[in-house]
């Protein structure tokens, strides 16, 4: 029986008091008098688990998910906001409150870290707390945003060598990072719907286009959403990496690049398996998140992404045990190192 392991999870239902926090932190940048020091947020154990149990833990158990790698909420990021002090207070209360959820439920979640990114800041100021998360906190991977500013695109691409000291480390600890935007300040781009989707398949195509995976032959990325547009134009991104002379995408990205199935219908997540080798696709839900209701077709939630797997004529026998856990126990080894010390 394998272990059902959701590589995609974030804090998106944290008690009242953290937005609330935010919300004085924000309006302290223009007028400092009223910034909020830290010790100001006061959330109890109980509102933690209240907010856990009702929520993310209640549906984990309904639909038959044993463990979630959780994150803050991602759109709560929002790396364009203030400066670099912003990010990294806020970055720090973030991490601190997905360490205690699972310091709280041990069994069923294991913290993964957003960075105090922000736009124009060399990625190098990321490292201290990427490696507080990764030494305390036994963080197993990060989330790595490739545009900071929201929705404008005005930072360099992934293979770019600013990046390097973050990848540096990650080869260093041996953790992959997903790469997932946050809030878009563009009014083009509607967050969830466009800007999240459109970065997915834009980090895929930037990494087409360079050769990181040559000076880091051990970095992992998880391209979320289930690849964004990737998988479903795999022949248009093929045709342009033969046309850029690069070697072929088993080669030049498959060893190093891996998807979720936060996709949300039977079609999509059969075209996924269809498309991208098993070995490359990690479960996942993004519950409870982007999309929380009810498909009319089916009667069960879109974002029951395990119905998909279990329904799949593709995804049988020994494949589906990579999907739900072997794979990222592969991606994630500071996670098979946990369980592995649990005794599973």
């Amino acid at each position: 029986m394998s272990l059902i392991i959701d590589c995609h999870g974030h804090y998106t239902t944290a008690p009242k008091a953290l937005e609330n926090w935010r919300n004085q932190q924000i309006a302290g940048i223009k007028d400092p008098a009223s910034m909020p020091k830290v010790a100001d947020l006061k959330i109890s154990d109980d509102e933690l688990r209240e907010s856990i149990e009702l929520n993310q833990l209640r549906l984990m158990k309904e639909r038959g998910s044993d463990l979630t790698i959780f994150s803050p909420r991602a759109s709560f990021m929002a790396h364009h906001i203030g400066d670099f002090n912003v990010s990294s207070t806020w970055a720090a209360i973030c991490n601190e409150l997905c360490y205690r959820v699972a310091q709280l439920f041990p069994d069923h979640f294991v913290p993964a870290a957003m960075l105090p990114q922000s736009p124009g800041v060399d990625p190098a100021s990321c490292i201290p707390e990427l490696e507080k998360c990764v030494k305390e906190y036994g963080n197993v991977g990060i989330n790595l945003n490739p545009d900071p500013s929201g929705g404008h695109w005005n930072s360099p691409p992934l293979t770019d060598k600013a990046w390097y000291p973050i990848f540096e480390k990650m080869v260093e600890y041996d953790i992959p990072a997903m790469i997932h935007v946050s809030t878009s300040c563009n009014a083009c781009f509607h967050t969830t719907g466009a800007h999240y989707i459109n970065a997915d398949t834009t980090a895929v195509m930037q990494l087409i286009q360079g050769d990181l995976f040559a000076d880091f032959p051990e970095l992992r990325f998880i391209i979320p959403h289930g690849g964004g547009a990737v998988p479903y134009h795999w022949g248009r991104y093929r045709g342009l990496a033969q046309e850029m002379k690069k070697p072929l995408l088993k080669d030049h990205l498959l060893k190093n690049v891996f998807f979720d199935t936060c996709v949300y219908h039977q079609p999509g997540i059969d075209l996924l398996t269809k498309v991208i080798p098993v070995d490359n696709i990690l479960f996942a839900s993004e519950m409870i998140g982007a999309v929380r209701g009810i498909d009319p077709e089916t009667g069960h939630y879109y974002d029951d992404t395990k119905r998909y797997i279990e329904s799949s004529t593709i995804v049988v026998g020994d494949d589906r045990h990579k999907i739900y856990e072997a794979n990222a126990r592969r991606v994630f080894p500071r996670l098979d190192a946990q369980l592995k010390a649990k005794g599973h």
